[in-house]
């Protein structure tokens, strides 16, 4: 992660989504590993499907730009999604850091 990377979002709470909202060829395709999808939480960014599992926590130490963000998955050595979820655990905002 770049030292002091560029966060990027629109800053909307959106609603998580679950097993029955991603199509089942995704489901096959890129979650194949879960034993039982509807046990997990997804979302949907830039037309890709995430598990919330593929967050990982952000913890101290972490640059001043991700304060505030509670997960990252790196899709680069310096870039990726990041998740901020609601203190009731029903909505998220999602970032891009670059």
């Amino acid at each position: 992660m770049a030292r002091n990377p560029k966060v990027t979002t629109d800053g909307k709470w959106k609603e998580f989504r679950s097993a029955w909202d991603v199509p089942k060829r995704t489901l096959r395709r890129q979650f194949d590993w879960m034993d039982d999808p509807d046990d997990y939480t997804f979302l949907k960014y830039h037309r890709h499907w995430y598990s919330l599992s593929d967050f990982m926590r952000i913890g101290p130490g972490a640059p001043p730009a991700l304060d505030g963000w509670d997960g990252a998955h790196a899709d680069g050595f310096t870039s990726g999604v990041l998740i901020k979820i609601s203190s009731d655990g029903e909505q998220y905002q999602i970032g891009y850091y670059s």
